[in-house]
């Protein structure tokens, strides 16, 4: 017993409340007596707890919540240095406790009050903003106890915005965003009483902003990050037996495997999409052919690869034939995906007039994927042989590049200096590289 390891992460927070021992241990007094289970804890108990000993189990959740009052933001089981509790059930507290830890490992410490501030600023676009602000001042503060549709649907609301930023300018500057929400609003949602309705619309937001995050952390780079986000997606889109979220967030998984070569998983995953969907309409069924084929035409089988291609073709017709749905896999996207099949299969020019069109069809306000995408063309139309041609689509990818933050498009910009520096005495290649070096940071033309 001599030997027991002090709790560092317990007496942390404990530093940071700024209480005495005193203090610490009358306020987890107190919880215990609000949830009908008086206790009489005096300050040698909380001097141990900080030298290593374990409260008792179900003392450890009164600790937690004691010090989340003191501190403003939920504090967890691992946080405070105590075994996380295994549970099952849908939503369970591992669960929102595991949520709350990624998210708080994603926030940059040194950034905290100024994500607060453009968190609020996202708020500010959503419709009945004040009563928005007030509901996420209201569960930060630890005054919510019981949430219904309206916390549902300021999830929603503020994860279309946080989608919107990703959009437009890249994932580098919302994810840490995403993050804060994620653990100062969406986790107490998560841990609020509320009807059985409410609490599976709960889930299913939560899953949403989930796989949103994970895309925004692949965006940037960050595989493994990302691959805990799109996890902990499906963990909440399963309880809430949202099959949307769920099929999406599995292609997400393929699409990231697709980009990193790794064909057979990619396959694997995209066709885990398509089975766990099996109501999908036309433009679900699309979206998820099209993954289908590129994983497919990846791994070199190209009779199934144009199978799919050909099925995603079809019923985006028939979605385009029923409405339009902006927002969702269109056109642009279907495109994207004949130009990544057609370059896997060998077919390079069939490829640079895929990804034409594809930029042709896309919406203004997916800036960072038109960026990402003029760059991969240029890398087909190089491919092929086209050099000026190539330097005209890399400088229309320039044009936009300095307003995203975004790690592929990053990546394109880095390969597009390797290949264009063999060419320094063709004169489109020369002012495209003299460009490029005031446009893009100095490291990339390494």
């Amino acid at each position: 017993m001599g030997n027991r390891e002090p709790n560092r992460r317990l007496e942390r927070l404990y530093r940071e409340t700024g209480w005495t021992l005193r203090q610490f241990i009358q306020a987890v007094n107190r919880v215990g007596t609000e949830r009908g289970t008086p206790l009489k804890y005096r300050e040698p108990s909380a001097h141990q707890w900080c030298r290593g000993h374990l409260p008792k189990e179900t003392v450890r959740p009164l600790v937690l919540e004691a010090l989340a009052r003191k501190l403003g933001r939920p504090v967890t089981h691992a946080e405070a240095g105590f075994p996380t509790p295994v549970m099952s059930g849908d939503a369970d507290p591992s669960t929102v406790e595991g949520l709350i830890d990624l998210g708080r490992g994603d926030m940059d410490p040194s950034r905290r009050s100024l994500l607060g501030i453009s968190l609020f600023s996202v708020a500010l676009t959503v419709p009945n903003w004040p009563d928005v602000v007030g509901r996420m001042e209201a569960v930060q503060a630890g005054r919510t106890q019981r949430v219904g549709m309206p916390e549902v649907n300021t999830v929603i609301a503020m994860t279309e915005r946080i989608s919107e930023l990703d959009d437009q300018f890249g994932g580098r500057h919302a994810r840490p965003m995403a993050a804060a929400f994620l653990v100062n609003t969406v986790a107490p949602y998560l841990r609020a009483d509320a009807q059985e309705p409410v609490r599976k619309a709960m889930l299913s937001a939560a899953s949403d902003l989930c796989y949103l995050t994970g895309y925004m952390a692949v965006d940037e780079g960050l595989e493994g990050l990302g691959q805990k986000y799109y996890l902990k997606a499906l963990e909440l889109a399963g309880a809430s037996e949202d099959y949307l979220t769920y099929c999406t967030t599995l292609r997400g998984m393929s699409v990231q495997a697709v980009d990193l070569g790794h064909g057979r998983e990619a396959m694997r995953l995209a066709d885990a999409a398509a089975a766990a969907s099996p109501q999908a309409g036309p433009r679900m069924r699309a979206f998820l052919a099209g993954q289908q084929a590129h994983a497919a035409a990846q791994t070199g089988d190209r009779l199934k690869a144009l199978s799919y291609l050909k099925e995603a073709e079809v019923s985006m017709e028939k979605a385009e034939a029923r409405a339009k749905a902006f927002g969702s896999y269109d056109p642009s996207a279907l495109h994207y995906h004949v130009s990544h099949v057609r370059h896997e299969l060998g077919d390079v020019p069939g490829a640079v007039e895929a990804m034409r069109e594809s930029d042709k069809l896309c919406y203004e306000i997916y800036r960072r994927a038109r960026v990402k995408e003029r760059a991969t063309l240029a890398e087909f139309q190089f491919e092929v042989g086209h050099l000026e041609a190539a330097c005209a689509t890399w400088n229309e990818a320039l044009d936009e590049y300095s307003l995203v933050q975004s790690g592929r498009v990053d990546r394109r910009i880095r390969n597009m200096f390797q290949l264009i520096r063999p060419h320094m005495r063709n004169q489109s290649a020369r002012e495209l590289y003299e460009r490029a070096r005031v446009v893009a940071p100095s490291s990339l033309a390494v």
